[in-house]
């Protein structure tokens, strides 16, 4: 287990918080986590990718640990656009041309769109789950029971006493959510504690309900990202080398989920199934995870 130099970096937006490490003349590696983790979700796949020379950059998502707003003023969004932006922004904020994009959850999603829509800046594309790109239009359409049921927690986020559960018992709920995607990953209460003080970050209960709302048509989004939302609205194709890891025991759902999100490649593609594996793909298989990023990066 490794922990890089913590960093700061200013954007438009936001001050990042950053975890660095290896080489600075390394290929450039972002690594994204989703809801509810942070950046101790790669502290194994970190030296994996360090000792084959990469530099390698974990940053806390907006919402998360020490990243803060820099304006009171600034909607507290988590709708994708937002999540896409950011990684972008934090690309140009560090001077980094072309990376590799890897992530899972909300993480994959801000990989993917930076991957969709401005592929000139994504080396290749590992993605947890497969194409993360969320559908907003088709968002009302209701699913299988088997599939809804597994969505709960959204639902309840959707209402104000899921905000005020969220807000009161926010470890609670969250770990719940690690046990569930995650059945076969056995942590204990420091490795969960590690990663839990992240959700004390004053704008976590604002940017993860915006988020769950905004992605069925009960929020707003942010005006300044609509024309992010409009081009993300056209369910862009992915160009760039890709590898989709799918966790055989996801909780969040099952493999036969992402075996039809092919179409949505263009480029060189491959989808790797994951025995055991749940959602927590870098903590529950970090060699499957790193061993991914490096065929397709070359680091």
């Amino acid at each position: 287990m490794t922990q890089g130099v913590l960093k700061r970096v200013r954007t438009p937006t936001l001050e990042i918080a950053y975890e660095e490490s290896g080489a600075a003349d390394g290929t450039p590696v972002l690594l994204m986590h989703g809801f509810p983790y942070d950046t101790r979700a790669y502290d194994d796949v970190v030296p994996l990718l360090v000792a084959a020379g990469c530099r390698v950059i974990v940053p806390y998502l907006r919402g998360y640990g020490p990243t803060r707003f820099l304006s009171a003023d600034t909607p507290r969004s988590g709708q994708q656009a937002a999540l896409g932006k950011d990684l972008l922004d934090l690309l140009d904020a560090l001077s980094i041309e072309r990376a590799a994009l890897a992530g899972y959850d909300w993480g994959g999603r801000a990989a993917c769109i930076v991957a969709a829509l401005w592929p000139a800046r994504a080396r290749c594309l590992v993605s947890g789950g497969g194409y993360n790109i969320q559908n907003i239009a088709a968002a009302a359409k209701p699913s299988s029971a088997e599939h809804e049921h597994r969505l709960w927690y959204q639902y309840y986020f959707h209402t104000e006493r899921g905000r005020a559960g969220l807000t009161d018992n926010r470890r609670d709920v969250c770990r719940l959510l690690w046990r569930l995607w995650s059945p076969n990953y056995a942590f204990d209460d420091a490795t969960y504690e590690r990663t839990a003080t992240s959700f004390d970050n004053p704008d976590f209960v604002d940017v993860v309900i915006q988020s769950y709302r905004h992605r069925y048509g009960y929020a707003p989004g942010d005006p300044a990202l609509e024309p992010i939302e409009q081009a993300l609205a056209a369910q862009p194709k992915i160009a760039v080398p890709t590898i989709v890891l799918h966790g055989e025991a996801s909780g969040i759902g099952p493999p036969r989920q992402s075996e039809q999100h092919a179409r949505f490649f263009t480029g060189p593609y491959q989808r790797r199934v994951i025995p055991i594996a749940g959602h927590y793909l870098p903590a529950e298989v970090p060699y499957e995870f790193a061993k991914a990023v490096l065929e397709l990066s070359g680091g």
